[in-house]
């Protein structure tokens, strides 16, 4: 079991104090990207909330409604007095980013927007009556 460095996630992004969007959510956005981008891979012991909150100087409240919220999206679990660890990933959901992401990234460099990009899905997978390539 991989013991996460503090740093995994408090490293990601700083945290904007005067921002509009809650401390909380920041956590919770930088924790799932980290998951997302392999930074925290399956089954990592992420740190306490404690100790999370002192080394980002958030109070542990804040640091709980994160964890909270990501064990409630499945990105997260608790194991008791063992730990909180990132979840096991479904080896689907991982493929299916992957390919998102790569599929994103041709259709951006061919300047194609979401609509455009999403009608050769929507093709594919027998078309639907939003299908105009434009």
């Amino acid at each position: 079991m991989i013991l996460a460095d503090v740093s995994e996630i408090g490293g990601l992004a700083p945290l904007d104090h005067e921002s509009g969007v809650a401390l909380y959510d920041q956590l919770r956005t930088a924790v799932i990207g980290a998951v997302r981008e392999g930074r925290l891979p399956a089954g990592a012991r992420l740190p306490t909330v404690r100790a999370l909150a002192a080394e980002l100087g958030l109070a542990v409240n804040t640091v709980a409604r994160s964890y909270r919220e990501l064990e409630s999206a499945g990105i997260i679990e608790t194991r008791g007095r063992n730990g909180t660890f990132v979840a096991r990933a479904d080896p689907v959901d991982a493929a299916m980013a992957a390919a998102a992401r790569a599929y994103a990234d041709v259709a951006r460099s061919l300047g194609l927007g979401w609509a455009a990009a999403t009608g050769y899905l929507d093709e594919e997978f027998g078309g639907s009556a939003n299908s105009s390539r434009a």
